[in-house]
């Protein structure tokens, strides 16, 4: 039996910064490996015979589910459905969403606590050797996870430094969407951090603003190419007008996850947009934020499915409120939830369609 190895990851949201515990998981086996274990196992099944009727028994799940009923194989998993939407009252028809239905699946307590009884944990190293990518930040804005066009991109980790002229070497940005640049304009590169111009590969729509940025080196002279991806995604600021339906909070989607319809505002600013994820109630709260980190906010508005919203502004700030339209409300609360850890965040410079 093998342990189940997991190794230290830091935990970026956290002030001061901290680290949880990662499963690294030692291969990813499907049906064909499951028929070959089970056959073993038990030599009065062959491996063919386990192998057809596997997909066969997700089959009926899936087909009792689609019948609206709810699916529970004792001591293993149990399978329903929930719906996302909200309704103005009682007789409110259902949103017209691709995305209403979900499917939830959820381990019993026995086959829980049998995995928590019997599995062992082994420690892995944090990482090998690689480039180790803590911290990104834009030094003109002072913000974390942006990347801006108009700013110094500053990169913080171990093990960074390349050598610029070598062309196995190199920093990439690239576009979770398409494109990517190899970056040619650095202010200093060293094991520890490394201060770049970035020059940011465009992608097909203005809401794909979403980026990785990658450190490729050798640490001798025949060895092997390493390369160290940032675990966070990198966000470049968004020019919004007012009343041209601009998308923002999205990641490589060709439609808009949050459209932008109208609001108040007396001059062109930037402020930031935050989306934080509650779990435990299945719900997304926005609000408005200004450029500093813990400054000023406006009041979170709480949403919970396709609709319109509106955040009021915060002290200070000239924009008063922001007319905001959750088109792809399952597919946002995907992402924040899959790749930000719970929170997302951008930054919009607004001005007026006036």
């Amino acid at each position: 039996m093998s342990n189940v190895q997991w190794k230290p990851v830091e935990n970026a949201l956290t002030t001061p910064r901290s680290h949880r515990a990662q499963v690294v998981p030692h291969n990813t086996p499907g049906y064909d490996e499951m028929a070959a274990d089970i056959s073993a196992l038990n030599p009065n099944y062959n491996a063919e015979l386990v192998r057809s009727l596997a997909p066969l028994m997700m089959e009926w799940v899936q087909t009792q589910l689609i019948n609206g009923n709810r699916v529970t194989l004792e001591d293993a998993f149990s399978f329903h459905l929930t719906i996302s939407g909200r309704l103005d009252s009682p007789d409110s028809p259902l949103p017209d969403d691709e995305d209403l239905i979900n499917v939830n699946i959820y381990a019993t307590r026995p086959f829980v606590e049998k995995v928590r009884k019997e599995a062992r944990l082994e420690r892995l190293p944090m990482s090998k050797k690689q480039p180790l990518i803590t911290s990104a930040e834009d030094t003109k804005l002072k913000l974390t996870d942006v990347l801006n066009p108009d700013g110094v991109l500053h990169l913080t980790g171990n093990n960074l430094f390349f050598n610029e002229d070598d062309p196995d070497c190199s920093c990439v940005l690239q576009g979770t969407r398409s494109g990517q640049t190899k970056q040619t304009t650095f202010a200093s590169i060293s094991n520890s951090e490394i201060l770049l111009v970035p020059d940011i590969p465009a992608q097909p729509n203005p809401w794909n603003n979403e980026y990785t940025v990658s450190i490729s080196t050798q640490y001798t002279e025949h060895g092997t190419v390493r390369t160290g991806t940032f675990g966070r995604k990198l966000r470049t600021p968004l020019s919004i007008t007012l009343g041209n339906g601009d998308g923002i909070l999205t990641n490589s989607a060709n439609t808009p996850y949050v459209t932008v319809d109208g609001g108040n505002l007396a001059a062109e600013e930037m402020v930031r947009i935050q989306v934080v994820q509650d779990l435990h109630e299945g719900l997304l709260f926005f609000n408005l934020l200004d450029m500093r980190e813990n400054g000023e906010q406006g009041e979170p508005v709480r949403v919970s499915s396709n609709s319109p919203c509106t955040l009021p502004g915060f002290t200070g700030s000239g924009l008063t409120s922001l007319d905001l339209t959750v088109q792809k409300y399952s597919k946002l609360m995907e992402m924040i939830r899959n790749d930000y850890g719970g929170r997302l965040v951008d930054v919009l410079k607004v001005e007026s369609g006036a």
